[in-house]
């Protein structure tokens, strides 16, 4: 099994961080589950950096991850040749940081868990009008369904977080 597919260097480095760090190749199931991991570390780590008192700064990095998703699922689903391989993860990690923005994630484990479970319910689930974002074409219709998909997760882990966890709402 090649873990670096693809020709030259930014190929492979773009699958590779497409298959989140080859968890989507690795994952014996749910590959976007497993894949699903290195964006709630990141998320957890933005929460214990104090940028969860920035709600401006978290989405800035939500969005900048959005838009580097694109070429890097874009990249990926050419090497792989198969429209949004189950492979590709770069749209559940690199997206979840959208669905958890100004959560205190860091302070409250059993939080970021509930928001796990939330995106993951949500993506499998996909509601309209998410479910038809996925035939845009290349990258971007890997990651726009993710993206709509997680902000619909960002106001049920909102609802969570205020009315079963009692976190006091930053707006």
């Amino acid at each position: 099994m090649n873990l670096l597919p693809g020709k030259g260097f930014a190929q492979k480095a773009a699958t590779f961080a497409a298959t989140g760090f080859s968890l989507g190749i690795l994952a014996p199931f749910a590959p976007g589950t497993f894949g699903s991991l290195p964006g709630v570390a990141l998320a957890i780590w933005m929460s214990h950096a104090g940028w969860s008192a920035s709600l401006s700064v978290q989405a800035a990095v939500a969005l900048a991850l959005a838009v580097a998703a694109v070429p890097v699922c874009g990249v990926a689903e050419r090497v792989f040749k198969v429209k949004d391989d189950g492979r590709i993860v770069a749209d559940e990690w690199m997206l979840f940081p959208l669905a958890v923005i100004g959560l205190p994630l860091w302070d409250m484990p059993w939080l970021a868990v509930a928001a796990f479970a939330v995106v993951r319910a949500v993506d499998i689930a996909k509601p309209p009008p998410a479910d038809r974002l996925q035939a845009l074409p290349g990258g971007l219709g890997v990651v726009a369904d993710d993206f709509a998909a997680n902000l619909y997760s960002l106001a049920v882990n909102w609802i969570l977080a205020i009315f079963v966890f009692g976190v006091e709402p930053p707006f």
